[in-house]
């Protein structure tokens, strides 16, 4: 039995291939599990939990299904999808878990997050994420009919994707001075963490402390994961 770690699915309509391995995933790998960790940006958007397409709604029946067959999930908040919420978690048996959180795996404490608070050199998607992640800003975003969320939905995606060519690639990486606050905040010698797609496992230094930073891969061209057992971590890649 194992624990396992996925981030960074991004599931949408208009990718059915990262929708049917997810699926796949979870009748396979994910029910033999102690348990299932989404470590964010589950999907490629979320706009309320009213508003769910026919690819997100596969999605959540299938989470339904591995938690009825009593494997437990967690769910964090991602860029993406940070508006997850009760109705969410009340379809899906999911558990919506708060960013940062320290989860203790086989007698080792791990801090994890969705990552994105760890990019700290790019100074506007921080404004943005402290924007969006205001609650008087998500109530009035939830109060706009669906149609017109979409619409602002939409204009978002096409945004984060000239920011994110505009910009240096070191820029939307981890900061190694906020990776090395946060370990130092939170007592760990291990921190796992997504969104910048770049799967690996890092060795690392803290105040004279040996630590691991462990990071999780995207599921566009196949399946990634980390499985953490009694052995320790290991990631894997799911060939589609």
């Amino acid at each position: 039995m194992a624990a396992i770690f996925i981030s960074d699915l991004h599931i949408d309509a208009s990718r059915p291939a990262i929708t049917e391995q997810f699926l796949s995933f979870l009748g396979a790998d994910a029910k033999d599990a102690d348990a299932l960790y989404i470590l964010g940006d589950l999907f490629e958007s979320w706009i309320g939990d009213d508003a769910a397409d026919h690819a997100q709604a596969a999605a959540i029946g299938g989470i339904r299904s591995l938690t009825a067959a009593g494997v437990p999930c967690f769910v964090m908040h991602g860029n993406r999808d940070f508006l997850l919420a009760g109705q969410f978690c009340s379809m899906s048996g999911a558990q919506l878990l708060p960013d940062p959180l320290i989860v203790t795996l086989y007698g080792e404490p791990v801090l994890v997050m969705h990552g994105d608070a760890l990019c700290t050199d790019d100074l506007a998607y921080q404004r943005l994420r402290a924007t969006v992640r205001d609650a008087d800003w998500q109530r009035r975003f939830l109060a706009l009919p669906v149609a017109a969320r979409r619409a602002i939905a939409g204009a978002a995606r096409v945004g984060s994707q000239a920011h994110t060519a505009a910009v240096e690639y070191a820029i939307t990486d981890v900061n190694a001075g906020s990776v090395a606050l946060a370990l130092r905040s939170a007592g760990t010698a291990t921190l796992l963490h997504g969104h910048t797609h770049r799967p690996a496992i890092h060795a690392l230094e803290v105040d004279g402390r040996a630590c691991t930073r462990i990071v999780l891969g995207d599921w566009y061209d196949q399946g990634s994961l980390l499985r953490w057992d009694e052995n320790g971590p290991e990631l894997k890649s799911l060939s589609r």
